[in-house]
C-alpha cells in the first residue's frame, strides 16, 4: 500500500534506541558472563573436572553389567529377600520360613499397642486412643482365636498366647477403666518379656537356618574357587544397618581375607525402588574407587586409603586445619 506523501516517515515514528542506552549495566554483566576473561578462564578449569566425572560416571555404568559374584540383600519383613548377580544372570530368592514372620508379627504385639498410645503418654484424658485401641484388640482377638490352628512349634505357640492374652487383659483394663500411664504399660510389656524372646529364638532359628541352606547352594553353584571373591551388598534401613541380622549370618560363609571390605552393609532411609540396581551401582563406585586409591595416590596411603573408605578426601585436612585456624598455607 503507497505511503502518503503526509505521513510521517519510520524514523519519525519509531525513534532510535541510540544503541541501546538503557540497558541495566548490571544486567548486562550477567547475561554476557563468557565475556568476562575470568570466567572463562575458571569455566576452563571446571572442565576438567567435569570431564572427569563424566568418564567416571561412564567406567561406573560399564562396570555394572561386569560383578560378578554378587549377592544382594534386601531386608524385609520375611526375613530378606537374596539375588544372586552370577554371570549375567539374576536369582531371587526369600529362603527364611514363615515362622520367622509369624513369629515377630507376636513379638511385636506390644510395640502394636505403644503405637497406638504414645500420642497420649502425657494424658490420657479425651479417649482419643479407646476406639484404636479396641480396634487392635480385635485383630488380637482374631489371631489369638485361630493361633492353634497356624501349626507352630509348641513352645512358639504357647509363648504366643501368653503375649496375646497379656494384651488383650491390658486393652480391657485400659478401656474400662478410661485411662493409662506409662506404668501401667510397662507392666503389661515386661510381664511378657519373656515370651517375646521366646518368639525371636524362633525367629532368628529360622533365619539362620534358610539363609545357611541358600548360600550353601549358591556356593556349589558359583564354584569354591570364585566364591573367594564374593561381593555382598546389605540394603537396610538406618536404625538395622549395624549388627544387621542377614550380615551376621553371611560373614561366616565368606573367605575370611575379604570379609571385611567385600561385605557392605549399606543404610538407607528406605528401600529403593530398584534395590539391585541400587547395590550394584554402590558396589561399582566402591570397586573402582579400591582400584583407583592406590594408583592415583601411591605416595599416601592413609589418603589411599580415604578414598577407598567413607572418609571424605579433605576431612583430614580440614581436621587439621581446625586445629590449627593460624597455620598458614605455606606450614
Amino acid at each position: 500500500m503507497a505511503t502518503s506523501a503526509n505521513s510521517p516517515n519510520f524514523s519519525e515514528r519509531c525513534p532510535r534506541n541510540d544503541h541501546a542506552a538503557d540497558l541495566d549495566p548490571h544486567d548486562l554483566q550477567l547475561v554476557a558472563f563468557r565475556s568476562d576473561p575470568v570466567r572463562q578462564a575458571r569455566d576452563a578449569v571446571l572442565a576438567v573436572n567435569a570431564d572427569m566425572r563424566r568418564n567416571y560416571a561412564a567406567l561406573k555404568a560399564d562396570l555394572i553389567g561386569r560383578l560378578t559374584p554378587v549377592i544382594v540383600v534386601e531386608n524385609d519383613s520375611q526375613g530378606g529377600r537374596y539375588t544372586l548377580v552370577h554371570d549375567g544372570e539374576r536369582e531371587s530368592v526369600h529362603p527364611v520360613a514363615e515362622v520367622f514372620e509369624l513369629a515377630k508379627s507376636i513379638a511385636h504385639v506390644p510395640l502394636g499397642t505403644f503405637s497406638i498410645l504414645a500420642p497420649y503418654l502425657k494424658g490420657s484424658q479425651g479417649g482419643g486412643w479407646v476406639r484404636p485401641l479396641q480396634d487392635f484388640a480385635g485383630t488380637l482377638t482374631a489371631a489369638r482365636r485361630r493361633l492353634g490352628a497356624a501349626d507352630l512349634p509348641a513352645e512358639l505357640a504357647v509363648s504366643s498366647g501368653r503375649i496375646l492374652d497379656a494384651a488383650l487383659r491390658f486393652a480391657e483394663e485400659t478401656v474400662r477403666r478410661g485411662s493409662f500411664d506409662r506404668e501401667s504399660f510397662t507392666d503389661f510389656s515386661g510381664s511378657v518379656y519373656g515370651d517375646i524372646r521366646t518368639t525371636m529364638a524362633h525367629a532368628a532359628r529360622a533365619q539362620i537356618a534358610g539363609v545357611e541352606a541358600l548360600l550353601r547352594r549358591w556356593r556349589d553353584q558359583v564354584g569354591a574357587e570364585r566364591w573367594q571373591d564374593l561381593y555382598t551388598v546389605v540394603l537396610s534401613i538406618w536404625t538395622t544397618s549395624v549388627l544387621n541380622q542377614n550380615t551376621i549370618i553371611i560373614r561366616q560363609f565368606m573367605n575370611p581375607a575379604n570379609v571385611d571390605t567385600h561385605l557392605l552393609d549399606v543404610p538407607t532411609a528406605q528401600l529403593p525402588a530398584d534395590p539391585v540396581l541400587t547395590a550394584l551401582d554402590n558396589l561399582a563406585r566402591i570397586v573402582q574407587d579400591n582400584v583407583a586409591a592406590e594408583l592415583v595416590f601411591p605416595v599416601d596411603q592413609e589418603i589411599a586409603d580415604a578414598l577407598k573408605g567413607k572418609e571424605d578426601l579433605l576431612s583430614d585436612t580440614i581436621q587439621e586445619q581446625l586445629a590449627c585456624p593460624f597455620r598458614t598455607a605455606s606450614s
